[in-house]
């Protein structure tokens, strides 16, 4: 990459925004810090248990607490908050093509290079941290985005995120209704043994760590292609039609359409996620597990978009302030956190480190959370008053212009 840096003025600095040069749309940042926070809980009980998506919790944490907090997870994180981070993704995506727009740029080189360091980057963070990985899939989706956004109006944008939602929970809700009418179960105690098995390779030397996590990132694929990816795309389709008409740039509708909204939104999504739960916290071979997981996929995007309505309205109360201070400069900084929570999480619960995977209650889990995640939004802050972008950040900039960006910031 050339050593010149990218053009860099003050008002760049403070509410103004160094990718674009215009003024930062605060909800956009309020919204990826409260998504981050959501996918670490979900993402933290994995690091935390090996039976965790079993239906069972790890022994000896299978006590009604434990499954009321299994349950609580599930209910209200579950299946919705990587959705609501593809939405922002699909509109920060044509936020990013405008800007390089407005440079005179064309934005497909642009962008090519962004998805594919995000591609990279997932890959490591699969390999080294993760295996549920996010980033390799998001990576993959924008590169599909860049190839058909110009050939698709919004309309037809949204029309394929129906198809794609309703096409998902279809052929679930399908092959849960099969395999209950052949009388195929599961083999339990099979399930039970690997859980145990990747449970103490989790705990051995870094070999065995990664050796089980790429084992079991390659036995994601095939779930991540069928379940999380049509869903997540639908989302970030709805995201850039969403970004080409405007909608968190112009002025807010009233308080009270946005509340009406609200509760319509999360009337329709509760009492699927409601249902999810109910089912998740059944055994492994129970043949509610899928047709529950398919609800969850129908009404999923509702909660989410309940989710983010409440939010906004939060923005515009009292607690607005206290709110964007606390969230915006995590989302602000979003990619550096959550491979930073990947790097946490692994440290915590990974042989390599305390190796604490299998030995804390779920309760305590979700405190762990807590603690990470208020320390990266005090972490946010500081940083981003010392410098302009996220050091993940600053870096996929760098690639995404093949230039180096300056990263203090002016007078600091």
């Amino acid at each position: 990459m050339p050593s010149p840096s990218v053009p860099h003025s003050p008002e760049q600095d403070g509410a103004q925004d160094p990718l674009a040069g215009r003024a930062r749309i605060a909800q956009l940042d309020v919204l990826r810090g409260f998504a981050l926070l959501g996918i670490l809980v979900v993402n933290i009980c994995s690091f935390a248990s090996a039976y965790y998506g079993l239906g069972l919790g790890a022994p000896p944490f299978d006590g009604a607490v434990d499954r009321a907090v299994l349950g609580l997870v599930a209910w209200l994180f579950e299946t919705k908050f990587y959705l609501l981070f593809s939405f922002l993704f699909g509109y920060s995506f044509h936020l990013q093509e405008q800007a390089a727009m407005r440079a005179g740029r064309s934005p497909v080189p642009r962008m090519l290079r962004r998805h594919l360091a995000l591609c990279g980057l997932g890959l490591a963070n699969a390999v080294f941290l993760f295996h549920g990985d996010i980033l390799l899939t998001y990576g993959l989706l924008g590169l599909m985005l860049l190839a058909v956004r110009r050939w698709w109006s919004d309309r037809q944008m949204a029309v394929v995120a129906c198809v794609l939602v309703l096409g998902t929970v279809l052929a679930w809700g399908l092959l849960g209704a099969l395999l209950a009418w052949a009388g195929m179960d599961a083999d339990l105690q099979a399930a039970l043994q690997e859980a145990q098995r990747a449970e103490q390779a989790f705990r051995g030397p870094v070999a065995s760590v990664i050796a089980q996590r790429v084992m079991e990132w390659r036995n994601t694929v095939l779930l991540v292609l069928t379940l999380q990816a049509p869903s997540a795309f639908a989302l970030m389709l709805l995201g850039y039609a969403a970004a080409r008409k405007g909608w968190l740039a112009r002025t807010p509708p009233a308080a009270r359409t946005v509340r009406g909204l609200a509760w319509a939104a999360l009337l329709v999504g509760l009492p699927g996620a409601t249902a999810y739960a109910l089912s998740s916290q059944m055994v492994y071979d129970s043949p509610w597990v899928l047709p529950g997981l398919a609800l969850a996929l129908l009404t999923s995007p509702f909660l989410s978009t309940g989710y983010a309505l409440v939010l906004i309205r939060l923005l515009r109360g009292r607690a607005g302030t206290g709110l964007q201070a606390a969230l915006a400069p995590a989302g602000r900084m979003a990619l550096s956190n959550y491979l930073l929570q990947s790097l946490l999480c692994s440290f915590i619960f990974y042989g390599y480190g305390l190796g604490l995977m299998g030995r804390l209650p779920p309760l305590a889990v979700l405190g762990v959370a807590a603690a990470i995640f208020a320390a990266q939004c005090a972490a946010s802050r500081w940083w981003l008053s010392q410098y302009a972008y996220g050091p993940v950040e600053w870096l996929l900039r760098a690639v995404t212009h093949a230039a180096w960006p300056r990263l203090k910031r002016s007078g600091t």
